[in-house]
């Protein structure tokens, strides 16, 4: 009997889950089928009772509801909860378990970028939105001493401080200040949507020096090289657009439903076959 997955969230139109999903299941030679549902957030109750009324297997959850659905499991992974969002729902008969694979699915790709272990790196992280404090929390978690904060509001970067794992070394720097310290860094990660449509041609940050060796990383991935991006490679810095994220974080959901690791490969294929172009 095939089983069902699939993606919630609002808007859900330009998903590009199904088209990665569905291409892993058929390679795997799994009998299931992975679709996107539109769920407003006055719906969202009546979704997750829905998943277990229809038996769905496996979710997806994207903007607005990573935060808003936690209350509505049953359990949630301890890393999960630290960041408080949850992007993959496991349904273990009617027991809805919620995960967070964003911050991992980030490390994933970052590992094949960079040499040696991650403890030692000096990180900045651009942006204080949900992307950066799951990428912030998952490389705490794996032991990474100093990650400092960029952002426009230094509220919001403080307060994500203020959620800092024992042994963590994070301070605040202004959007200006930032573009004056990048060199000293050897991973830079901008997680704003500047440069995303209709903000293609920005950057949140002038690049004018680079670390030797540093990898500056864009979690967007449309447009596959943003105008950050450009201005890192110009300076001689190794990047890396979010495609590598948005593979593994989905190829981390599809192992936690199924207990089989995919296609990773096949899975970025498809995907940049979707948005038309070839990577960094």
């Amino acid at each position: 009997m095939e089983e069902l997955y699939g993606v919630i969230g609002d808007p859900i139109v330009h998903s590009m889950s199904p088209v990665m999903h569905n291409a892993a299941f058929k390679k795997a030679a799994i009998d299931a089928s992975y679709g996107k549902f539109h769920v407003t957030t006055d719906a969202l109750p009546q979704a997750i009772n829905g998943i277990r009324a229809l038996g769905l297997r496996g979710i997806n959850v994207t903007v607005p509801h990573k935060t808003a659905v936690i209350s509505l499991l049953d359990e949630v992974d301890p890393l999960a909860q630290s960041i408080g969002a949850v992007n993959t729902i496991v349904n273990r008969e009617g027991k809805l378990i919620g995960f967070n694979t964003d911050g991992l699915g980030f490390v994933e790709g970052l590992k094949k970028e960079i040499s040696g272990g991650l403890s030692n790196k000096s990180v900045l992280i651009i942006g204080a939105g949900g992307a950066s404090k799951a990428i912030y929390h998952t490389l705490a978690a794996l032991g990474v001493k100093k990650i400092d904060l960029a952002n426009r509001s230094e509220e919001k970067a403080a307060a994500m401080i203020g959620t800092c794992p024992a042994g963590v070394e994070s301070h605040y720097h202004g959007l200006n200040q930032a573009e004056r310290v990048l060199h000293l860094y050897d991973i830079v990660i901008q997680t704003t949507s500047i440069g995303m449509y209709p903000r293609v041609g920005e950057s949140p940050v002038s690049i004018e020096r680079v670390k030797a060796g540093a990898v500056f990383s864009d979690i967007i991935y449309n447009p596959l090289k943003t105008t950050f991006l450009k201005q890192a490679e110009e300076k001689g810095a190794i990047i890396q657009n979010g495609i590598d994220m948005f593979v593994h974080q989905g190829a981390l959901a599809f192992n936690k439903w199924t207990g089989v690791t995919p296609d990773t490969d096949l899975m970025k294929k498809v995907v940049l076959k979707q948005l038309g172009g070839t990577q960094c």
